[in-house]
């Protein structure tokens, strides 16, 4: 089995995570989060989305925690932006990254925004523009890439044609989500196979939902293929709005555990990450999803044949 070297982690849990919570997330824990993420060795934390305040109230304070970071060197923090108002929004708070988004479904592009999947990309087309000329770089996440909410399986090939797009408009990498996390390792290698004809392996990124139990499975079976970049998020953050009681997210904590065993390098320290996913669990009044955290956690008082 030929896996990489090395392993760039992508932590998604101050946005994508915390943007189904019910209750407001303040600025200032967002802020502590971050900075103790990148404080663990991550080079990217994405930390906000420019969106609508009424769609999701939990980002609207996007420009106060991007002008109240302390920036750590090496560290790169995209937002998600859906439109030019996003983007000069988030320009105008000092990103340097930006996100875009599309879906691979459309029956899921159509119920959400209600256009068609080409329709939805062109939309971007004068968002990539204007990052292009400023000199921002972007990503792609393209959602729903093993399966959609409503009609089911998905495709190979209608992943890699929104990739495909995403990857011309600009965007230096692209992350395919498995939204709602049905997808197994021989159908995660189907997709990438597809998609790595039309986009380069190594502008590729994989980010997996844990709601049946796959999403480790998943992610190693995409590194045979040479994928290097897997997104995840602090303590298992976030839920799968489509599957209630999944556990959303696949935890930063438990991949880099796989990782670590793997002897594949990734900068990050265990530890620190735990910390991290504490504190931002602390805040939240529950414990974390991961398991790694989880199992360490109960390994406090035990004793000897215990």
């Amino acid at each position: 089995m030929k896996l990489p070297r090395k392993v760039k982690l992508v932590e998604v849990g101050p946005r994508d995570g915390l943007q189904n919570e019910a209750e407001t997330v303040p600025a200032a824990v967002k802020i502590g989060l971050i900075e103790a993420l990148a404080e663990a060795g991550l080079s990217t934390v994405e930390a906000g989305a420019f969106v609508s305040p009424t769609w999701v109230p939990q980002m609207a304070d996007t420009a106060a925690v991007l002008k109240g970071l302390r920036r750590r060197a090496g560290v790169r923090y995209p937002v998600l932006v859906p439109n030019m108002t996003g983007y000069e929004a988030a320009r105008a708070a000092g990103a340097q990254e930006i996100a875009i988004f599309g879906a691979a479904s459309e029956s899921f592009t159509r119920r959400n925004i209600n256009c068609s999947v080409a329709e939805s990309l062109e939309r971007f087309a004068p968002v990539t523009a204007a990052a292009l000329r400023d000199g921002v770089a972007l990503r792609g996440y393209v959602s729903c890439v093993l399966g959609c909410p409503y009609e089911g399986e998905i495709a190979p090939a209608a992943v890699a044609a929104v990739a495909a797009r995403l990857h011309d408009l600009g965007c230096e990498e692209v992350s395919l989500g498995d939204t709602i996390g049905v997808g197994t390792p021989g159908k995660a290698q189907a997709m990438i196979g597809a998609v790595a004809a039309a986009v380069p392996v190594g502008r590729l990124a994989v980010h997996f939902h844990d709601t049946y139990g796959q999403a480790l499975a998943n992610v190693l079976a995409c590194l045979e293929l040479g994928v290097a970049t897997v997104d995840g998020a602090v303590a298992g953050l976030g839920g799968c709005p489509y599957a209630p009681g999944a556990s959303g997210n696949l935890a930063t904590e438990d991949l880099l555990y796989m990782l670590d065993g793997l002897g594949i390098e990734t900068g990050v320290d265990l530890d620190c990450l735990l910390a991290a996913g504490r504190l931002i669990c602390d805040h939240l009044g529950r414990p974390p999803a991961s398991r790694v955290a989880r199992a360490l956690a109960g390994r406090v008082g035990q004793r000897d044949g215990v």
